[in-house]
């Protein structure tokens, strides 16, 4: 015990002063700092890491410790690697530019204390204390959290080339971190590289909760997470089993980052052509865009978004960032299940005589095929919408048929919450308008980076008309029973959303009478479902308009059910039930 706690207390302080580093390292970053001031912080990243090493050693060479090769031990022999390889190029650059001068920005060495701070986090227990939050108010103050910060960021001076005010940072940040893509600032002209890089870091984030970071390296260190913290996280992923949970963080991250550098290295060749664009600048577009695209995001670094001249007729790249924006918004656990079950059939199709491989029902849940049902019949009824409304309208740009069918594809596809746009919005025919606003309050599926009502929600509701239709008091499909609790959660989703979204239709319509009602509606619509598609009324909002579209946006990405749940007290079931009666509905 002696010598366990002078490694304990070495790791928490190591924790703390890498957090301050990393603090220290973005002010240094996001303002103009003296000479003498860079060499200050050089020498205190420095210090971060020579402890950090040295805390990890101690991590190995404790007494009683059997020194084991594991995945712990691996992750920290790559980012010990990682830590050094930033070194080397750091004091490369410092010694090509002169000892005497600094090296203006030591964009290596902060990276290594990012990455010491990340490593140095995960050796570190983590809990959820029920007693003083439920997991509705850690959801919603994790996401609180992360947009102050950021528009703090935002505000810093070498994140824009020109000021910012709070309010638009504030805006900006809510947008990222909700993945909408509603802005008030051209991302491309207004924010500098650093400022963008700030913005995809918010995207990502908010794309997958700060909670599934810190839970996950938690588990991945210690093995294990507490019982309050695993009730926690089940109920905020609506795991059906507490035991699920930690699997179910394995397959969001594993999904999320796997796709999304496979969509990179896809738009990075889509686009290796492209005029007046450097190596570096195709790099960040390539991954940009891909995590933009699959958190539904919608932020583009072209002013025109995907509608600028030299991507409006890149076909390949509208079908890599609508393919990567549909899997992002099918939901990870739908995602996952649908590999598996590939995977199977596959292996039996190879395998046909193997018992290994034998047919397994149920493999492909019925979440899942709900989803795709769903996904694939409004993916459907919006192309061929687009295609009636639009084919001798904005499509009539694109010379070939397998042009339009892409970009009508594109259009029916992205108002699933993703946001980007390669045609122009205030050209879309009235008919097209009111289709895009109905794909937009529907959205993407549960547990994805997308927003709206969800395909679920929407599919049980119309699943529950049918059943009425046809005089059943159950609602049954795939021969299974739908539980009376999801249909109850369906119908309180939709009409919040309602209500949220009329709110803030009336409260801008109040305070802007002279905006364009129909414009306004599509702009509530666009910002509860985070979608990021507007008809050009975001930058006439005012700032009171922008609050509300901010507040719609966090509403929309965390959902006002699970506000009203954060905020109401659980009343326990009684064990009693009162005469049932029938109310007249119609």
């Amino acid at each position: 015990m002696y010598v366990g706690i002078p490694y304990r207390l070495l790791n928490k302080f190591i924790v703390v002063i890498s957090l301050i580093g990393v603090g220290v390292a973005l002010i240094d970053s996001g303002f103009t700092l003296s000479a003498w001031l860079q060499q200050v912080f050089h020498l205190f990243y420095m210090s971060i890491i020579l402890l950090s090493f040295v805390t990890t050693l101690r991590r190995y060479i404790r007494p009683k410790i059997r020194l084991t090769v594991n995945k712990v031990a691996v992750f920290d022999l790559l980012t010990s690697i990682a830590i050094l390889i930033l070194l080397v190029l750091h004091f490369t650059e410092l010694f090509q530019s002169g000892l005497s001068t600094p090296a203006d920005g030591f964009i290596a060495i902060k990276i290594a204390v990012l990455v010491t701070f990340i490593r140095e986090i995960s050796d570190n227990n983590f809990s959820l204390n029920r007693a003083f939050l439920n997991p509705g108010q850690f959801f919603i103050l994790s996401f609180l959290s992360v947009i102050l910060v950021g528009s703090l960021l935002l505000m810093m001076p070498n994140a824009t080339n020109q000021p910012i005010s709070f309010i638009d940072a504030l805006f900006t940040a809510t947008s990222a971190v909700c993945v909408t893509g509603l802005i008030v600032v051209d991302t491309a002209t207004h924010f500098t590289t650093f400022g963008q890089v700030i913005i995809l870091g918010l995207i990502q984030i908010g794309g997958l909760g700060i909670l599934t970071f810190v839970t996950y390296f938690s588990y991945f260190f210690k093995g294990g997470i507490s019982y309050e913290t695993q009730l926690s996280i089940s109920e905020m992923t609506y795991s059906p089993r507490m035991g699920d949970m930690v699997t179910t963080l394995k397959s969001i991250l594993y999904v999320t980052f796997g796709i999304e550098a496979l969509a990179a290295i896809l738009i990075y060749i889509s686009v290796y052509d492209l005029a007046g664009m450097s190596i570096f600048e195709r790099l960040f577009f390539s991954v940009f865009h891909a995590v933009s695209a699959f958190c539904n995001a919608g932020f583009s670094t072209f002013s025109a978004g995907l509608y600028d001249e030299s991507l409006r007729f890149n076909y390949p790249l509208q079908l890599i960032i609508s393919i990567t924006f549909l899997f992002g918004g099918m939901g990870f656990l739908i995602v996952v299940n649908l590999l598996r079950y590939l995977r199977h059939r596959m292996q039996r199709a190879l395998c046909r005589d193997g018992q290994r491989y034998a047919y397994q029902p149920w493999l492909l849940s019925i979440n899942s095929r709900i989803t795709l049902i769903t996904s694939g019949a409004l993916l459907l009824v919006g192309l061929i919408g687009v295609m009636m409304f639009e084919y001798h309208g904005v499509l009539a740009e694109h010379s070939s048929w397998y042009g339009k069918l892409v970009a009508g594809l594109f259009t029916a596809a992205t108002p699933r919450t993703a946001g980007f746009n390669n045609i122009d919005m205030n050209a879309l025919a009235f008919p097209t308008i009111m289709l895009t606003i109905f794909l937009m309050w529907i959205g993407a599926s549960p547990n994805s980076t997308g927003g709206g009502i969800k395909t679920s929600t929407f599919a049980i509701a119309f699943l529950n008309t049918l059943s009425l239709a046809r005089g059943q008091t159950k609602v049954e499909v795939f021969k299974r029973e739908i539980a009376d609790n999801s249909i109850r959660r369906a119908f309180s989703v939709m009409w919040l959303s309602l209500l949220v979204i009329g709110l803030g239709v009336t409260l801008i319509s109040y305070d802007q009478p002279e905006l364009d009602l129909i414009k306004v509606i599509f702009e509530c619509f666009s910002a509860y479902s985070t979608v990021g598609l507007s008809l050009n009324l975001t930058t006439e909002l005012s700032t009171f308009s922008k609050l509300v579209v901010s507040f719609i946006m966090f509403v929309g990405r965390v959902s006002m059910l699970t506000i009203f749940i954060a905020l109401l007290k659980n009343r326990h079931e009684r064990n009693y039930r009162y005469p049932t009666e029938e109310i007249t509905i119609n």
